[in-house]
């Protein structure tokens, strides 16, 4: 068990009381690496989206939906990847675990086209003055994670479903932030944080991938 970097106590004792370990570790063994393939690199780099899951200090999970438009996220080394924090509720439940609790898993998901998953667990740092926040439009903070375990998930209950449009909200070149209208609700004015200055730059990777149809329109 000490050789794996997948799994602990109770996942062997799940795994015994089903006669799974074989298999298990069969699927560590030839899936489950710390650097990114080429076809890892390529997937991240076209995702629209991942879902990431964190703790606090005393171990309470939290996951939330990150969101943006092709490129937002980066594969910046063998191991390595990193993603910017945009403009939300000013709660910071991701980033400040992270701050407390570097231990992170991230799920990229492909629900459209053709399933695909792939898993990244590593540990995170919550970066004020990263040099990819100079290029990266919408970015407040730019987190990097360190992959201990990187591990393409079988997709078979992915449904099928279609993708219309990215979000309009998702940060783009020449094109002024939307706030969305919670934020002019009469119950939180008065108390909504001001934008901070972001870059306005060209996004290295932001036409990266293919959306059904194109919504970058004028307004």
């Amino acid at each position: 068990m000490s050789d794996s970097i997948m799994y602990h106590d109770g996942n062997r004792r799940l795994q015994d009381q089903f006669d799974s370990r074989r298999i298990s570790d069969r699927l560590e063994e030839k899936l489950t690496r710390t650097q990114f393939s080429a076809d890892d690199k390529t997937f991240i780099e076209n995702a629209i989206y991942f879902f990431i899951a964190t703790a606090d200090a005393q171990g309470r999970p939290d996951c939330s939906f990150k969101g943006g438009m092709p490129g937002f996220v980066r594969v910046t080394g063998p191991g390595e990847l990193a993603f910017p924090d945009y403009d939300g509720n000013g709660m910071f439940k991701s980033l400040g675990n992270l701050l407390v609790n570097p231990n992170v898993g991230l799920l990229f998901i492909a629900m459209h086209g053709k399933p695909k998953r792939l898993r990244v667990n590593g540990t995170a740092s919550v970066n004020h003055d990263d040099p990819l926040l100079a290029t990266t439009i919408g970015a407040h903070l730019i987190v990097r994670v360190t992959a201990l375990a990187i591990f393409p998930n079988c997709p078979r209950y992915i449904p099928s479903m279609e993708l219309i449009e990215p979000s309009d909200y998702a940060p783009r070149p020449g094109r002024p932030p939307v706030e969305p209208a919670w934020k002019g609700f009469d119950d939180f004015k008065g108390y909504v944080h001001p934008r901070q200055p972001t870059a306005k730059g060209t996004v290295e990777g932001t036409a990266k991938g293919t959306i059904k149809r194109d919504v970058d329109k004028d307004r």
